[in-house]
């Protein structure tokens, strides 16, 4: 098949990596370089620095409303668009180009979870059960009907670590989705409305820590966060501390108070408690919770608000 790529973040490399080995990718169409901060160095997109290195040809596309892009992937006559985390949606004018249309590996069972984050919002609801979905694209925002669906059980998972899972379930799932396609076995089914749910972009205040959540709310919320959105707390009035991993504590501490015990603090919330097994404090690097307890200029039992 001659394939259009379409993807941005680590979690599509692997799906462009698999189907170049097996199919012709003639381009591959990226968002632009980022830059995290005013005259920093523009940063490509891993989805760039895979296909550079692979020697695949890159459009960078912050819209696909453009004409001389669109005029460009028409000109390339693709089978198939393939979309991993693309990052933006597309319009008519691209979706009408491939024979086989433009198909996408979303990182949730459609229709669960339609939207920007479905990885992160699958823990943060506490699902049991997330996997990935091949759909082939339409204007609505994940409501195309859906030909595969992979399930994988959740477990323990952080945000990063099920991305990386799942990043690998698509891959498999493009190949598996386009044999079907391309002998004519594929069966597109849509999906049904009525149990759609949808999981909008993270933000700061969906992992916030506060005295008010229950111990599992909370741990949800650390397991969500992510380097751009962070699960914060501030500990005896001090400067706030990110919170990047946690356990379920059988220690019983009142809501708002903590203790410092060797293995790391012990945050209390309205049901049970937290020890924090991995945290940075402001301007230093990543500490484990032990590490933090023996610098810790902190009293045996304290308070703690949200940061």
């Amino acid at each position: 098949m001659r394939i259009v790529f379409m993807g941005t973040p680590e979690f599509a490399v692997p799906s462009l990596t698999a189907l170049h080995a097996r199919h012709s990718v003639e381009c591959v169409v990226t968002r632009p370089d980022s830059v995290s901060r005013r005259g920093s160095t523009p940063v490509p997109s891993p989805v760039k620095s895979a296909a550079k290195a692979a020697g695949i040809p890159v459009v960078e596309a912050a819209t696909l409303r453009d004409a001389s892009v669109v005029a460009r992937l028409r000109a390339l006559a693709p089978d198939a668009i393939c979309v991993a985390a693309y990052g933006a949606l597309l319009p008519p004018e691209v979706l009408e180009l491939p024979r086989y249309g433009c198909v996408n590996a979303h990182a949730s069972l459609l229709p669960r979870h339609r939207g920007a984050a479905p990885i992160e919002r699958a823990i943060l609801q506490g699902d049991p059960v997330t996997g990935i979905s091949i759909m082939r694209m339409e204007e609505g925002l994940d409501t195309g009907p859906v030909c595969l669906r992979v399930a994988v059980p959740i477990g323990d998972e952080t945000a990063c670590g099920l991305a990386t899972r799942l990043a690998h379930v698509a891959a498999d799932a493009f190949l598996a989705a386009l044999e079907d396609v391309l002998h004519g076995r594929a069966v597109w089914l849509p999906q049904d409305d009525a149990r759609a749910t949808y999981a909008p972009k993270m933000t700061r205040d969906d992992v916030r820590l506060t005295p008010d959540l229950d111990a599992v709310s909370a741990l949800r919320r650390i397991k969500a966060s992510s380097d751009r959105v962070t699960a914060r707390a501030r500990l005896h009035d001090a400067a706030e501390l990110v919170v990047t991993a946690a356990r379920l504590s059988e220690r019983a501490v009142p809501q708002g108070s903590a203790v410092l015990t060797p293995d790391g603090p012990v945050l209390g919330f309205r049901h049970g408690s937290l020890l924090l097994l991995r945290v940075k404090p402001a301007g230093r690097r990543e500490l484990t919770g032990k590490e933090f307890a023996c610098g810790a200029r902190l009293p045996a039992t304290f308070s703690w608000s949200p940061a």
